[in-house]
């Protein structure tokens, strides 16, 4: 059990919040890492493992044609999937992972890059139209560093994102009314 996912379970269950996640290419680890905390089921919605390029425009709602023209390792792809995520499954907030873990490039992407996503409530996120964030990441190291990162880095976009969300003093007397975060 990661400490980022207890302390993503931990915030969304004091906020009275839930996620889902959509995932490629890290196929279940997020939704693994939520799920190993004890008490997730508090927050915790679903995953959708969209690998499959299809299956992201067939369950979670991605734009066909932004995946025909860009292919699935896209910024707005990753975006789309987070949305699509937290609709479906009916979360506040969702999350995504897309990329090339190796060991070939694809969709003219090299190994390593990945994009991450966010999606929340409307109006929440500062200096988003839409309530989603994305993140480009450039990995090196082998298929299974590349994945393992690609999670860490998922869960830390939105633990910032939640813990953003508040001013230092509700986060403090969150903090202490939880037994310290």
């Amino acid at each position: 059990m990661s400490s980022t996912a207890a302390d993503v379970v931990l915030l969304l269950t004091v906020r009275g919040e839930t996620l889902a996640v959509a995932e490629s290419l890290t196929g279940g680890m997020v939704a693994s890492a939520i799920t190993a905390v004890p008490g997730a089921s508090k927050a915790f919605r679903g995953s959708v493992t969209a690998y499959a390029t299809e299956l992201k425009r067939e369950i979670l709602g991605v734009d066909g044609s932004l995946l025909a023209a860009r292919g699935a390792v896209d910024p707005q792809v990753a975006a789309q999937m987070a949305a699509g995520a937290r609709k479906i499954l009916g979360a506040d907030w969702g999350i995504a992972t897309t990329g090339v873990a190796g060991p070939d490039a694809q969709d003219g992407q090299p190994v390593g890059t990945v994009f991450v996503a966010v999606d929340g409530p409307l109006g929440t996120l500062e200096g988003s139209a839409c309530g989603g964030k994305v993140e480009a990441l450039r990995l090196n190291g082998d298929r299974a560093e590349i994945r393992m990162e690609s999670v860490r880095s998922v869960l830390a976009l939105l633990l910032r994102e939640l813990a953003g969300e508040q001013t230092g003093n509700e986060r403090a007397q969150d903090t202490e009314r939880n037994g310290g975060f």
